[in-house]
């Protein structure tokens, strides 16, 4: 169901499987004729993590059970006695422009070699794709070799779920393709092949790849991942005026809110939008509003 559905990404059917294997093992088996009294169970076993961590558990055994119910499998839904732990969305890691900058000057200098190493250009590739359009890790590294057209300002992805959207190619990073592109053999799917025969750079290596650079670049190794610079990408652009539903389309989000965790702006730039844009920022203040400075205090 989830997969024919839902339409799930493949990630997600496996990380279903795993929580569902795993709370069968804690209770002994025999998870889909489970009763309340194993929930509980299961609630106990789960205080010793997150509570992100206990309420994506519980939610995979929410849905596992309201499919049973609704395929007519059991009468009863037992999960009402698992636990709701409360958590705060936490604001995503991002990096600062100058961070950014640093992650930049560091492929440059690498590129200013004669001749370009092309595991260089390689990695400029995967740097220009994910800082500059958003990219998942997963989208990345499944490209196919003629996935980032150049001639053609925008590629078309099948993200999470399959659906599929239409993201922006800037000029410098199809340069950067292109650059890459030309040691690819022509007969190779993907346009970051692995060593192995027909596979494609594996996620783990990007995020290797990516932990090295930042190294490079003075950047903590905690600080920067694949994600944090689709995370990046997007709050650079909110901070800079782009509209929250364009950036929804740009990183293929199904809910607008789970873009709108990016709208975490300072305080500062919220004063100095109302300052600039606000159609009241250039009247005249008036007189009963202004600062009385005096023995009295301020008003």
């Amino acid at each position: 169901m989830m997969a024919a559905e839902a339409g799930a990404a493949r990630n997600t059917l496996a990380a279903y499987r795993s929580d569902l294997t795993l709370a069968s093992a804690t209770i002994g088996g025999g998870l889909a004729r489970a009763d309340g009294g194993a929930m509980v169970t299961l609630g106990e076993a789960w205080m010793a993590h997150s509570a992100a961590t206990a309420a994506r558990k519980a939610a995979a055994l929410r849905r596992f059970y309201g499919f049973l119910v609704d395929e007519g499998v059991r009468g009863d839904d037992p999960s009402d006695a698992l636990p709701r732990p409360t958590r705060g969305r936490p604001l995503p890691r991002t990096l600062s422009v100058g961070d950014v900058d640093a992650l930049f000057a560091t492929i440059a200098e690498r590129l200013a070699r004669v001749p370009p190493d092309p595991l260089d250009l390689r990695l400029s590739a995967l740097i220009e794709l994910l800082y500059g359009s958003g990219l998942r890790a997963t989208e990345l590294v499944s490209l196919p070799r003629g996935g980032v057209a150049s001639d053609r300002p925008f590629a078309i992805l099948k993200g999470k779920g399959g659906r599929e959207r239409m993201v922006p190619i800037s000029d410098r990073a199809r340069a950067a393709v292109a650059a890459w592109r030309a040691h690819v053999p022509p007969g190779q799917g993907w346009l970051f092949p692995s060593g192995r025969a027909g596979a494609h750079l594996s996620r783990v290596r990007l995020f290797q790849l990516v932990r090295a650079l930042g190294a490079a670049a003075g950047i903590a190794p905690d600080r920067i991942s694949p994600h944090v610079l689709r995370h990046a990408f997007a709050t650079h652009l909110l901070a800079g005026g782009a509209d929250l539903r364009a950036l929804q389309a740009m990183l293929g989000h199904a809910d607008i809110a789970t873009t709108e965790i990016y709208t975490h702006v300072d305080a500062s730039r919220l004063v100095e939008l109302v300052n600039q844009r606000h159609p009241l920022a250039d009247a005249p203040i008036p007189s009963h509003a202004r600062r009385v400075d005096g023995p009295c205090g301020a008003a």
